[in-house]
C-alpha cells in the first residue's frame, strides 16, 4: 500500500510535489524549497510554489478552527479545556489592541525558519488569542514570504557569501 502511494506521488509534476510538501504542517516551505532546488527547479519557481503551497491551508485553518472547537465543546472535557484556555489567552484583548497589533507578532514568529514556527502554528496562535482572520492572514502571509526569502537565499548560499 505504501509503495503504491509513493508510485502515485512520482507521477505528479515536480511543482505539485513542491506545493504538497509546503502544505505539510511539519515541513512547510522550510523543507519544500531545499527539495525543489535539489530537483533543479529554479529558485524563483521554488520560492513561488513553496509560498503558494504553504499558504493554501491557512484560510481553511483560520476559518474552521473556531467551528471545530465549538463542536468539541459539546463534550464536558473539551468545554472545560477551552474555557481554561480562553480565560488565559483572550483576557488580554484590551479595546481590540491585542487583536489588531498582537497579530503583528505573528510575522517574526513565522518568518524565523525554525521548527514549529510556521503558518500552521501561527493559525493556532491566532485562534487561541482570537485574532481577526484578516489581520492574522496578512501577518502569516508576510511571515511566510520573509521565511521563503531566508530559506531560498540560504539554500543558494547567498547568506554564506555575505558572511551571515
Amino acid at each position: 500500500m505504501l509503495i503504491l502511494a509513493f508510485d502515485m506521488i512520482n507521477i505528479l509534476p515536480e511543482g505539485v510535489k513542491v506545493m504538497l510538501i509546503a502544505m505539510l504542517p511539519f515541513a512547510e516551505l522550510r523543507l519544500a524549497i531545499p527539495i525543489a532546488l535539489a530537483n533543479e527547479i529554479t529558485p524563483q519557481q521554488a520560492f513561488g510554489l513553496s509560498v503558494m503551497g504553504n499558504m493554501l491551508p491557512v484560510v481553511p485553518l483560520l476559518l474552521f478552527l473556531d467551528p471545530v472547537s465549538n463542536w468539541l465543546r459539546r463534550y464536558n472535557i473539551f468545554d472545560r479545556f477551552f474555557n481554561w484556555l480562553f480565560a488565559r489567552t483572550r483576557r488580554y484583548n484590551y479595546n481590540n489592541r491585542m487583536e489588531k497589533y498582537g497579530s503583528l507578532a505573528l510575522i517574526p514568529f513565522v518568518a524565523i525558519p525554525l521548527p514549529w514556527t510556521g503558518a500552521w502554528t501561527a493559525c493556532a496562535i491566532a485562534f487561541v488569542f482570537g485574532f481577526r482572520h484578516r489581520y492574522a492572514f496578512s501577518a502569516i502571509f508576510a511571515g511566510v514570504v520573509i521565511a521563503g526569502i531566508i530559506v531560498t537565499l540560504s539554500c543558494m548560499g547567498v547568506l554564506k557569501l555575505l558572511g551571515i
